[in-house]
């Protein structure tokens, strides 16, 4: 487990809170991040105690995407890179997951989001997609997911110009099932992830499967944002973005 990633486990109401933990990179996942995300959603999904998981940002940021640094070093795995076993993991899980919104949602902090089941929002959060802007393609299959949620004009507003989303239009687009005051968020996020903790568990995981019915094309549409997302990383146009960030200017696409 990377110190990026922390784990809180209630046992009076059996919830589960893993915390992307990076503010000095406004929580960038790294891959050893995500390879820790990974082992905790799988434990999760495997655990008979735990019955509620949440998921949230450290301080200011819920998080600002892939550290496109690290991601332009290549993977360093030599099975199944980390993102793909995290988004494979979030995905799949049969059990609730509750996304906890603390503030501003970027790139994977918005795709991930599509996999969760109630996602709460801090009235401060803001949410936004910029993988055009990166030279990248969408991932997490939200190129189908995305616009399923928010509506075709949204999501093409979203992934090709990237519109951000404050929280009042994320709640009324239907990305965020509800928004509280960020003085009072956690008190907010305590509740929901007890009063799901402490419903019957197996008709919970039941009713989960009703509503996520249809995974296949789901997960063919990960599948071909993968070849393309890999792509992506290997092309001149990420190469650019990431020179231009490491030299403070604009990224110049020929």
């Amino acid at each position: 487990m990377t110190e990026n990633i922390k784990l809180h486990t209630d046992q009076r109401v059996t919830t589960m809170t893993m915390t992307i933990a990076r503010p000095e990179k406004r929580n960038a996942i790294t891959q050893d991040m995500y390879a820790a995300m990974a082992d905790a959603l799988e434990d999760y999904a495997r655990s008979d105690a735990v019955r509620a998981f949440v998921i949230t940002g450290a301080e200011d940021y819920f998080t600002s995407g892939n550290d496109l640094q690290d991601f332009a070093k290549g993977t360093r795995s030599d099975g199944v890179p980390p993102v793909i076993r995290f988004l494979t993991a979030i995905s799949t899980c049969p059990k609730p997951l509750i996304a906890a919104v603390n503030g501003p949602a970027i790139g994977v902090g918005v795709t991930m989001l599509l996999h969760c089941d109630l996602i709460i929002a801090a009235d401060t959060a803001t949410f936004s997609t910029p993988f055009v802007q990166l030279g990248l393609v969408p991932e997490a299959a939200s190129s189908l997911l995305l616009p399923a949620t928010v509506g075709m004009a949204v999501a093409n507003d979203m992934l090709l110009a990237n519109r951000v989303l404050d929280a009042a239009e994320a709640l009324r687009f239907g990305l965020v099932s509800r928004v509280a005051p960020s003085s009072g968020f956690a008190t907010e996020v305590a509740s929901l992830a007890a009063g799901l903790a402490q419903a019957a568990p197996s008709s919970v995981i039941k009713t989960k499967a009703l509503i996520r019915h249809g995974k296949d094309q789901m997960t063919a549409q990960m599948e071909r944002e993968s070849v393309l997302f890999a792509e992506q990383l290997k092309s001149p146009e990420f190469a650019e973005v990431v020179a231009a960030k490491m030299q403070k200017r604009q990224p110049v696409f020929k």
